[in-house]
């Protein structure tokens, strides 16, 4: 039986700081086999290789484009090297998370569009040059991503997250890429993303939970709950399965084809991933 997997979580966050060993053991404990961890700047390099290692997990390398403003050139030198160094380390799966972010304020200036811009078309390259698939962040910048994606083309990647529109899916897709469902799925008022989750064909997705952000609606606390006291719920690759459940309803499809299906889509796009399989079913 293939395992869930949680294609994108960021393990080496602050908030899994008290706790991190036990969140991954529960992921285990709750079906997840395998997880991924990418990078978003240089300095967490070594952070999300040691738990990947550790826990037999993949990891990506990348630059996120919300640390691209304190970036400089260096780091691109810096992660070509740390590819070059890594590149026969059966845990690297993945360059990312990598992309665009035109939302945050501050990033949708045509400077930092442009240094943005720089930044994803280069990492990209590396991506070629090392044959490896690439973890794409694209808020409100999914034209912008695709249209760099067209130019550089990638051994193929997942559209981490994706929030797009049944023509940009595609789009994504015939570049090879596929496309990341999480939490923002299983909101009732989410009518766009829910209709994709059920028309596009389930070997275009995979699952995914952006621990510790991006919680599902049973975790998510509102404004007012928040400025009442009450802290943000921590989203955990644990959540996988439930998520996928949600997907397998609204498709009314059995569940253990949607994990065995997604999951095989995960194994495909991130093939180095295959090689941690057998460990990881072994140590379930």
């Amino acid at each position: 039986m293939t395992p869930w997997i949680d294609t994108h979580c960021h393990l080496d966050g602050f908030e899994f700081a008290p706790d991190r060993d036990a969140v991954r053991a529960g992921a285990r404990e709750a079906g997840v086999g395998l997880c991924v961890i990418p990078a978003v700047a240089v300095d967490n390099f070594a952070a999300v290789q040691a738990l990947a290692r550790r826990w037999g997990d993949g990891y990506g390398l990348g630059i996120h484009p919300m640390c691209v403003p304190d970036a400089h050139e260096r780091d691109l030198q810096l992660l070509e090297q740390a590819l070059e160094a890594e590149q026969d380390d059966p845990h690297l799966v993945a360059v990312g998370e990598i992309g665009l972010d035109f939302f945050v304020p501050g990033l949708d200036t045509p400077a930092m569009r442009e240094k943005q811009e720089f930044f994803l078309r280069e990492q990209l390259k590396l991506a070629r040059r090392f044959d490896l698939p690439v973890l794409l962040h694209s808020r409100r910048s999914v034209d912008a991503v695709l249209k760099l994606l067209r130019q550089v083309t990638p051994p193929g990647g997942i559209a981490h997250a994706f929030v797009g529109s049944r023509q940009q899916a595609d789009a994504f897709i015939g570049l090879g890429c596929k496309l990341g469902f999480g939490g923002a799925m299983t909101f009732e008022r989410a009518t766009r993303l829910r209709a994709l989750a059920t028309e596009l064909p389930l070997d275009s997705i995979v699952m995914e939970t952006d621990s510790p952000d991006i919680a599902p609606h049973w975790l998510y606390v509102t404004a007012e709950e928040r400025a009442a006291g009450r802290p943000q719920a921590r989203n955990t690759p644990a959540e996988i399965p439930r998520i996928g459940q949600v997907l397998a309803d609204l498709r009314a499809e059995a569940v253990d084809l949607v994990r065995e299906q997604t999951s095989r889509n995960a194994l495909q796009v991130l093939p180095r991933l295959q090689a941690l399989l057998a460990p990881a079913l072994g140590g379930a």
